[in-house]
């Protein structure tokens, strides 16, 4: 089952993302839930959710899918978590050992947008980056997690686009500011939940992931490549912070950035950012630049 948020609510979707004939069901006709996305997550209901027979959802009342626009797929998580330098590749092309630990850094609530939604770069970045991510949602009330207990907190999986101002990463060092600013979290289209009856089946230790930059591959590769694998970032993290239903986890960039290209291959106003994960589905931004 996949979940889509449309004006704030999560809604069960009918068939795929992209069948014009999909519908979308407000989960609080199906299980009397608040279907805010976080609530809906903090009261359990992806258990109440899955009882249902996935054929009988299209007999609810809902919506077509076609022309709604898309929230981000939690849009008011309590904490965006990002993973640095996390690919063999990425650490490769940047000229870095692989780190012993994960590099951790958050990234501002506000920068969240939807499926769809125009990426706007202000005229203070000079060199806009793509990074597309994997990202991991988190479905109930997690500390001090075994990295073999870490799937049974994983609400579903979902895409990530980690827009990077390089001018000011390398400026300032501060990856938190850098990849904050407005816009610059694109996050969706969908929740593809792990669990229940109607469980799409992911191995998130093998799920391919592609960036497509104006149709053109830029980025290929596999979370087989990941130093850190998904569990191990639960893990890592809930060691130290309790993560909490709706919190986001972007578990990092695979090799072919544009700051690694020779020269340098920076975003420009009218680019079109698509970003695949196998079993998933895609995550499309354009990219919009702001005059001085």
């Amino acid at each position: 089952m996949q979940l889509v948020t449309i004006a704030g609510r999560f809604h069960a979707l009918t068939g795929a993302l992209d069948d014009p004939a999909t519908r979308a069901v407000d989960v609080t006709t199906l299980t009397g839930l608040d279907a805010d996305p976080t609530a809906f997550l903090a009261a359990d209901g992806l258990g109440r959710l899955t009882e249902h027979d996935p054929a009988a959802v299209a007999r609810h009342p809902s919506i077509a899918l076609a022309g709604a626009d898309l929230d981000p797929v939690v849009p008011r998580p309590r904490t965006v978590w990002a993973v640095g330098v996390n690919y063999r590749a990425h650490a490769a092309e940047m000229g870095r050992e692989p780190p012993s630990a994960p590099t951790l850094f958050t990234k501002s609530v506000g920068s969240l947008i939807g499926h769809g939604a125009a990426i706007v770069v202000p005229p203070c970045v000079t060199q806009p980056d793509y990074e597309g991510e994997v990202a991991v949602v988190i479905g109930r009330t997690a500390r001090d997690v075994d990295e073999d207990d870490a799937l049974e907190v994983i609400a579903g999986i979902s895409i990530a686009h980690d827009v990077s101002s390089r001018d000011h990463q390398y400026t300032t060092g501060q990856w938190s500011w850098s990849k904050s600013f407005d816009t610059f979290c694109p996050l969706g289209p969908v929740l593809t939940i792990l669990a229940g009856p109607d469980a799409v089946p992911l191995d998130l230790g093998a799920l391919a992931i592609e960036t497509r930059l104006n149709d053109v591959v830029v980025q290929s590769s596999n979370t087989a490549d990941l130093i850190f694998s998904i569990p191990r970032l639960v893990a890592w993290i809930t060691q130290g912070q309790t993560l909490l239903p709706g919190d986001v986890i972007l578990t990092g960039t695979p090799g072919g950035v544009g700051a690694a290209q020779d020269p340098p291959r920076w975003l420009r106003d009218g680019d079109d950012v698509a970003i695949t994960v196998a079993g998933v589905g895609t995550l499309r931004n354009p990219i919009r630049r702001t005059g001085s």
